[in-house]
């Protein structure tokens, strides 16, 4: 992306307060890339139906090679959606974030404790004569985000490193606790509860290789870069010469998988728009409680606004390219709980770029405690 990396009034040890201009200064210096995003996503959204509905044979087509049990095209968008934002990583600093023990334990209770019971109270709540959407979108409850949170974080200036250090967090929770969680939310705790349960097979072996695949070869690569470009020409050519010409890699990779997702299930969308709507309830009643109750657990511990994005980003955002394989995997490709898996990118994208800038908006709003000095 070619968000600035504007920390000046987040890392002085200062005690002023940002200015309350501050975000509409932040948007201003966007490029018009940037700027109109959600323009560019809701674009490639349509395109992405459009494809889908009038280009016959095109979702064999996309999907006819995979990596796993994902296409290889949103692969490799995924990919290059997430290399940028991890070569921007400072990786020396990483020591730093990870000593901030209260961020990591808010962390790990809101994505692993917090998340999944939301969405599963909300999947039943809003769709409970539903139980292949309930299912799915307990599923996406279940896929804590590994990839496009670092944008949402990126792009709302939080803090990049302990963005980087949560999702690594959560990659490997996802490769220890998705099926036993997946196990306990199906069909342990519905029972208890007195409520129609649902068998979940799935291996953490192949949850493992998406994460190491979607995590493991961006961040190695972005890792790389940095290291070797820092030694080579030093750091402020790193950072104000190669950086931008590779950071507007991270947009056309997410716009490019919006395309191609949208464009493999287009025509399951576009053929239930009353069921999207339906699916979409407790996607956006989860996606506002974690976000706004990230911010809350994050100024109640006192935390910069930087950490405080990085936070609720992190807790709001999902892995929808899991929960899509796993629904695909078990229940098939036409089934409602991948249905449901699908509608989870069509809700969290739009949203979670509307929360970038009320994050904006708040940073300008807000007095915000000044991180630590580095």
């Amino acid at each position: 992306m070619t968000t600035p990396d504007d920390r000046s009034d987040v890392t002085s040890t200062s005690s002023a307060a940002v200015a309350p201009d501050d975000a509409a200064a932040v948007v201003a210096r966007l490029s018009v890339v940037d700027r109109f995003l959600p323009l560019w996503i809701g674009a490639a959204m349509i395109v992405g139906l459009v494809l889908g509905r009038v280009v016959p044979g095109l979702a064999d087509v996309l999907d006819a090679v995979k990596i796993g049990t994902t296409s290889l095209p949103i692969a490799l968008g995924l990919l290059l959606m997430m290399y940028p934002v991890l070569a921007k990583v400072r990786y020396r600093e990483i020591g730093l974030v990870t000593a901030d023990r209260r961020m990591m334990a808010a962390s790990l209770l809101l994505n692993w404790v917090v998340g999944p019971a939301v969405m599963f109270t909300l999947a039943w709540l809003l769709l409970p004569d539903q139980p292949a959407y309930r299912t799915g979108v307990i599923l996406v409850g279940l896929a804590r985000c590994i990839a496009m949170v670092l944008i949402w974080n990126d792009l709302a200036c939080g803090d990049r490193e302990m963005a980087a250090v949560l999702v690594a967090l959560n990659a490997v929770f996802q490769v220890l606790t998705y099926a036993v969680l997946g196990y306990f939310y199906l069909r342990v705790l519905p029972g208890w509860l007195g409520l129609a349960t649902t068998d979940l097979n799935v291996s953490m072996g192949g949850i493992a290789v998406i994460v190491l695949i979607f995590l493991g070869i961006p961040l190695v690569a972005g890792y790389l870069t940095r290291t070797l470009g820092e030694r080579a020409r030093g750091q402020e050519w790193y950072e104000t010469r190669l950086l931008p010409r590779i950071a507007p890699i991270a947009l056309y990779g997410l716009l490019f998988t919006v395309v191609v997702l949208f464009a493999l299930q287009g025509k399951t969308i576009t053929g239930h728009p009353l069921d999207v709507a339906r699916i979409a309830l407790p996607l956006l009643g989860y996606f506002a409680i974690m976000w706004f109750g990230g911010v809350g657990i994050a100024r109640w511990l006192g935390l910069s606004y930087a950490r405080t994005a990085a936070l609720a980003f992190s807790a709001a955002s999902n892995d929808f390219e899991l929960a899509i394989a796993v629904a695909i995997g078990v229940f098939g490709v036409t089934s409602g709980q991948a249905l449901a898996g699908v509608v989870g990118p069509l809700i969290e994208v739009p949203v979670l770029v509307g929360l970038v800038y009320v994050a904006l908006w708040l940073r300008g709003r807000l007095t915000w405690p000044q991180a630590t000095a580095r």
